[in-house]
């Protein structure tokens, strides 16, 4: 998964188009394409949906109410993004209800290239994961913003902290290290005047399904509880692929 920062300029920043909507292009006396952004632009796409496609492409993701411009563009255009992605071997992924939509590799039977670079998950990392799906399921079910805050994150991770651990200060290294991580992905959006506080991204639902949510979370409270060694648990902190 390839995972900006905290606020994309594309967000905000306005397009430039001329008053009847249409993107300006090179005089057709001079043999470029209309569509012509810049000397020698061969490409046919309108700067919107060149926009959408950057976005989809550095992901992780293309969130409606960040990107609310690029939004509908996504959705006029789909079809045009979707046969575009397939020539690369990526696979559109369009959640109207989330307002979400990022790609990922298509699954092929064949060895193809790969454009998406897969996030290295620690086991730290995947607890925090698990913790930030069942908050955000908790604040769909009361139709509200899934928020957390640094305290909240950090008490819940060291609650995983093994009895035998001598190293408490390399155990919360780690811990910072997987909030930073998941930040870097964008699954934690900082709340505008607040250092601390966070956002979850509504992405972070379309990761996980019901059934390995369920799985994962017997996994880990067995961890929590001392009933499985966190050796034999999956990831661990060398990090796997996920």
């Amino acid at each position: 998964m390839n995972l900006p920062e905290e606020i994309d300029p594309l967000a905000s920043e306005s397009f430039s188009t001329n008053p009847e909507g249409e993107v300006s292009g090179t005089d057709e006396d001079s043999g470029e394409p209309k569509n012509g952004l810049f000397p020698g632009d061969t490409g046919e796409f309108s700067m919107d949906t060149r926009r959408v496609l950057v976005q989809l492409l550095s992901g992780p993701s293309l969130d409606g109410r960040r990107h609310s411009k690029l939004w509908p563009v996504l959705l006029r255009e789909e079809s045009i993004i979707r046969k575009f992605l397939c020539e690369l071997f990526l696979e559109l992924v369009v959640d109207r209800d989330l307002q979400v939509a990022f790609t990922r590799q298509a699954d092929t039977d064949e060895e193809m290239p790969k454009l998406l670079r897969r996030a290295q998950l620690t086991f730290i990392d995947s607890v925090l994961l698990l913790y930030l799906r069942k908050l955000l399921a908790q604040a769909e079910t009361h139709s509200e913003r899934a928020v957390v805050s640094k305290d909240d994150i950090i008490e819940e991770l060291k609650s995983y902290d093994r009895s035998t651990n001598t190293d408490k200060a390399g155990f919360d290294k780690r811990i910072h290290a997987s909030i930073e991580k998941i930040k870097k992905h964008n699954i934690l959006q900082k709340i505008r005047g607040s250092e601390n506080r966070f956002e979850i991204s509504p992405t972070l639902k379309l990761l996980f399904s019901a059934e390995e949510v369920q799985a994962l979370t017997d996994n880990y409270m067995q961890i929590k509880t001392g009933e499985l060694q966190l050796d034999s648990a999956g990831p661990n902190e060398e990090g796997e692929e996920e």
